[in-house]
């Protein structure tokens, strides 16, 4: 990944570009403005969504099998919404949600790929805590990160602040880890905990859990020895709250399935067997 440009006109050109059998834009989307709803997010209840990528190409330094964004490369090179378009369009919508009576129970950042790759996201997220303080003080800030960035002290800060930190960890595994995520990095699992163990557990782990085949691989993180090194992972890393879900939308990888809700729950039984003050959720 090769990053340049200023705080408010910064592009990122991808490394490499994998195919989609149904030309990826059939299967999956992209968000086409900076403020996205509110919407009803089967995690966070209703929730304004907040774009920091530019409108309909995907930026990101994971290659997710799982995206609903679809495979890097396959709609542009991408880039980020300036941070000053950020503020005003934010301001705004939550000033007209705040004079209907209508505010959101969380203001989430997430959108067309990796938020914390925003040139400015410190900034942002300070601007964000004060428009919420002004004119929605009973709204959560919360970040969706792929948990990449965490080894600048300027995005550990920004993420230490907000209300909902909801960090990526999809398997113990450095393998499955790889094959599922495809990261443009070479950091491994353990480097990955070690990073996570700096919140000292003011964060929410967020997996996705799935089968099924991609490249020539097949993938499960599900299985006994997955789910071994993943409880042993957690309680390395002692999260306030894991969030559990799997696919829901349209993947661009073609042979992907669902874990049952069922098979999620026992997932989830383990994890507050294995540690009680984790609080832990599955999404239907």
């Amino acid at each position: 990944m090769r990053i340049k440009g200023s705080e408010n006109s910064c592009y990122l050109y991808p490394v490499g570009v994998s195919p989609s059998k149904n030309n990826d834009a059939m299967d999956t989307f992209l968000f086409d403005s900076i403020i996205v709803g509110p919407i009803h997010s089967r995690r966070l209840g209703r929730s304004l969504g907040v774009n920091l990528l530019a409108p309909n190409s995907k930026l990101c330094n994971f290659n997710c099998i799982y995206c609903e964004c679809g495979w890097n490369g396959a709609h542009g090179s991408g880039g980020f919404n300036p941070y000053e378009q950020v503020a005003e369009a934010l301001e705004a919508r939550l000033q007209a949600m705040a004079e209907a009576g209508e505010l959101p129970d969380v203001i989430t950042f997430a959108g067309n790929g990796e938020p914390t790759l925003h040139p400015a996201f410190e900034r942002v997220i300070d601007t964000t805590l004060a428009l919420r303080d002004r004119l929605a003080p009973s709204a959560q800030v919360a970040v969706l990160s792929n948990a990449t960035m965490i080894d600048r002290e300027a995005i550990r800060r920004a993420l230490g602040r907000v209300d909902r930190n909801i960090l990526k960890f999809d398997s113990a595994i450095d393998l499955t880890m790889r094959r599922i995520n495809q990261p443009q990095n070479t950091r491994t699992v353990a480097e990955i905990i070690d990073l996570l163990r700096l919140f000292e557990g003011r964060l929410v782990i967020q997996t996705m859990f799935l089968r099924g085949t991609c490249h020539g691989h097949r993938i499960d993180n599900t299985t006994p020895e997955e789910m071994s090194a993943y409880l042993s992972a957690l309680r390395e890393i002692g999260p306030a709250e894991v969030m559990l879900y799997t696919i829901d939308r349209n993947t661009p990888a073609d042979d992907l399935q669902k874990v049952s809700f069922d098979e999620m729950e026992a997932i989830a039984a383990r994890i507050r067997t294995a540690d009680p003050r984790i609080r832990t959720s599955v999404a239907r």
